[in-house]
């Protein structure tokens, strides 16, 4: 069966490679992926699916019923929306909107899908069972996979696979990681409030601005001291606004920043902690304070069994030199994560680096793929799909 998905894949790869480069050049932002989502319901109406669009707003569903009687239902997830960010490369499919673009590999992971459909759409009558295409809208705002979920895209799934590009990992491998994968987001406002008055007599007053400095450093050192070092946190403040002379103390200062961390008890204890060092420091010092904490998504958790199904079909597919067993979490977000509170699942790495050229990072104007990281997706996700029905159920 690998060789047949291979030579199939291999029959698609250029046609993989226009649709990759068609989703690139028309990028869409987050909750505005229309004429994607209406791109992909096309390619997977002709593999013969059954396809639902406008599901989590903008998202598509595509379900291919296997000929055999297992009952289980695997779901497959891959995102759509692009980055508010201009495009400096000088590929001859760089976006063609102004100020978006695919800059964290989102028309692969789209291409893998739709590869994913085409290839096991011919495979119909060997898969036992029933698999969902969920192609997601929203995901670098951390909303599609919350729509997503609401409109039922989970229920009954027994498993979900997704994957995601990697550019320090070689074009062509694979990264698997067992256990967290990436951090749970939080977003984190403190508002500090004192007393204005005359920069020449800073007694008279009480300066938000200098106490919202010693929250933000107080913050920061206690990371250290009270946080188990074996359990990472990360706590940015990435806005800081307050004042309105040079000459007149601050009486409101307003934080804003992003709380990172990879442990679910650490996570659940971070809103009361911050609460605690926010409320002592501004008590010192005669403020007051209120702090709005709001969840965003919790840790990816990949389960062991299935990321172990992904490691044993990469490396049957492309042998163990090209799977890489990844010992680092990511501090970086995935909404993916809301679909494991309905149903285990894993989230493998693709390598997209060039071996000899600047790869860089996510999220980067200059970012760009290697695209024989293409098949190799495919390859790893429809084997790997065609191997969970061979699992006990």
């Amino acid at each position: 069966m690998l060789s047949q998905i291979k030579d199939i894949a291999a029959t698609l790869a250029p046609r993989l490679i226009e649709i990759r480069r068609h989703f690139h050049s028309h990028p869409e932002l987050s909750g505005q992926e229309y004429q994607t989502a209406a791109y992909v319901a096309g390619v997977l109406s002709s593999c013969g699916l059954h396809v639902q669009e406008l599901v989590g707003k903008t998202g598509v569903v595509g379900e291919l019923l296997g000929k055999k009687d297992d009952r289980r239902l695997l779901a497959i997830r891959t995102d759509m929306d692009a980055l508010p960010i201009q495009e400096l490369t000088d590929l001859e499919f760089a976006s063609h909107k102004p100020g978006i673009m695919h800059a964290c590999g989102h028309d692969v992971h789209t291409t893998i899908g739709l590869g994913a459909a085409m290839v096991l759409s011919q495979l119909d009558e060997n898969l036992l069972g029933k698999i969902r295409f969920l192609f997601q809208p929203a995901e670098e705002t951390a909303q599609g996979a919350g729509w997503m979920i609401r409109d039922g895209v989970m229920d009954g799934v027994d498993a979900i696979l997704g994957v995601h590009v990697f550019p320090t990992i070689p074009g062509g491998s694979i990264g698997i990681r067992y256990g967290a994968l990436t951090a749970a987001a939080d977003d984190l406002e403190i508002i500090v409030e004192g007393e204005s008055g005359h920069g020449a007599r800073p007694h008279e007053a009480i300066d938000a601005i200098w106490i919202a400095s010693q929250v933000i450093t107080t913050l920061q050192q206690a990371i250290s001291r009270t946080q188990n070092p074996l359990r990472p946190v990360v706590l940015t403040i990435g806005q800081i606004q307050g004042g309105r002379a040079p000459n007149v103390i601050a009486d409101r200062v307003r934080l804003q920043g992003t709380v990172r961390s990879l442990h679910p008890e650490t996570s659940a204890a971070l809103p009361t902690w911050i609460e605690n060092i926010v409320a002592t420091v501004c008590q010192t010092y005669g403020a007051r304070h209120k702090i709005t904490y709001r969840r965003g998504v919790p840790s990816v958790q990949n389960d062991p069994t299935l990321t172990q199904l992904i490691e044993e079909a990469a490396e049957e597919a492309w042998g163990t030199e090209r799977v890489q067993i990844l010992l680092e979490p990511s501090l970086g977000a995935e909404d993916f994560s809301l679909y494991l509170d309905h149903a285990p699942g894993t989230m493998f790495r693709l390598g997209v680096g060039f071996p000899d050229q600047t790869n860089f990072p996510l999220h980067h104007p200059q970012f760009q793929v290697n695209e024989i990281s293409i098949i190799t997706g495919v390859v790893t996700m429809a084997y790997a799909v065609y191997r969970y029905w061979q699992m006990e159920g």
